[in-house]
């Protein structure tokens, strides 16, 4: 399935040209540790170093430090309005609290594009910029369909995209979820590989990783119950998953009423980016849902052979089954237990795998992703009228 302005630039493509000293904002609730944060930090540098002024502004609060680094030139607003429980009434006022503050942030940078990221973002930049003829691209970074957020946060994203400039997303399957008037303007630039430049190969030969936020969506209640299926035929193999959430009380009960609680550690975030592929010996994504999947792209290109669930979207984009990865039938414990147990005890089969991952995962270069950002930005700045460098639009 292909939809207009949806294929990344072939690799030979040349950059496009920019505006002199063009001004772009990027709206993000936050930046710490996590693949949407990446990606911004990722753009955010590339940008700056290009020439643009680029200005990120979140919503954390003052003094919160980003997880990812960023260039000294890259200006970082923070609106001091984080995200927390609330009762509806004081939801409602921090949301357009939120919108008056960003409208307001928005104005002083000047932009002549701006872009969001993240749908309760999107939904709340598209109403402050209401009024502005400031071109806006909005960025879906998860399963439309399948990301709890509420009926009305999807109305108001079903009545707002329409007037974005632009859409983003990461897999055709997710863009499929939208309407036409939608899909017409939208484009599908997928994360791409950013391992860290001195990762260290530190590898014991037993080691079974899986990394992300202890949600739900994570599966990591299923990647245990499938490893407690397995764990006595493989005594020298341990589960590491990397990662901080809400789930973390509920996974370690899990843990030790599997009996796990010797053969599995979640050491929480690491201390730095991309850490982890340095002792992962085979990955696991057991995720119900994804928007992309990045470490598992990270993984491959890494050299370590992969298992994942062929849940929606992303996994099955990256992955051709037995040539770099191992796809299962998503939410079944049974058939990840049986992948898990195939790859743990035939090294011929994980160094084919990660052999083949290797040369897979270069087609999502840095270059190569970020020439389809850069026609993006070029873009919006020609749509701005008078292809301006910069000027809000909002009053």
């Amino acid at each position: 399935m292909t939809f207009a302005n949806s294929s990344l630039p072939t690799a030979s493509a040349p950059i496009p040209s920019k505006a002199p000293n063009a001004r772009v904002a990027i709206v993000i609730p936050g930046l710490s540790a996590g693949g949407t944060e990446h990606v911004v930090s990722l753009i955010a540098n590339h940008w700056a170093k290009l020439g643009y002024a680029v200005t990120i502004i979140t919503f954390e609060a003052q003094g919160t430090k980003p997880y990812y680094s960023f260039r000294s030139d890259v200006r970082i607003i923070r609106l001091g309005l984080p995200p927390g429980q609330r009762s509806r009434l004081s939801s409602a006022t921090s949301v357009w609290l939120r919108i008056w503050r960003l409208r307001r942030a928005i104005r002083q940078a000047e932009p002549a594009v701006v872009l969001s990221f993240l749908t309760r973002t999107n939904v709340i930049t598209l109403i402050a910029m209401l009024g502005s003829d400031v071109p806006t691209a909005v960025s879906e970074r998860n399963n439309p369909a399948a990301q709890p957020f509420g009926a009305i946060w999807r109305r108001l994203r079903n009545l707002l995209y329409p007037r974005a400039f632009c859409l983003v997303t990461m897999t055709h399957g997710a863009l499929a979820y939208f309407p036409d008037a939608v899909k017409q303007k939208a484009r599908v630039i997928p994360n791409a590989v950013d391992l860290p430049a001195d990762w260290i190969d530190r590898r014991t030969g037993s080691t079974l990783t899986a990394v992300g936020r202890l949600t739900h969506q994570k599966g990591f209640d299923l990647l245990l119950k499938a490893f407690a299926k397995v764990s006595e035929q493989h005594r020298e193999w341990k589960l590491v998953i990397w990662g901080e959430g809400e789930e973390r009380g509920r996974l370690q009960a899990l843990c030790t009423q599997l009996g796990l609680q010797h053969r599995v550690e979640m050491p929480g975030v690491t201390s730095s980016p991309g850490q982890w592929v340095e002792t992962a010996d085979v990955f696991v994504l057991s995720s119900r849902y994804e928007g992309w999947g990045i470490v598992l792209l990270e993984a491959m290109a890494a050299g370590i052979p992969v298992v994942s669930y062929n849940c929606k979207w992303g996994p099955g984009e990256m992955i051709v089954h037995r040539h770099d990865g191992i796809l299962v039938e998503p939410e079944s414990v049974d058939d990840l237990a049986d992948a898990l147990d195939l790859l743990l005890r035939d090294s011929g089969l994980r160094e084919s795998l990660a052999r083949n991952a290797v040369c897979s995962a270069k087609a999502y270069s840095q270059e190569h992703v970020l020439q389809a950002w850069d026609a993006l930005l070029v873009s919006g700045v020609a749509a701005a009228p008078g292809g301006r460098a910069g000027r809000s639009g909002v009053e």
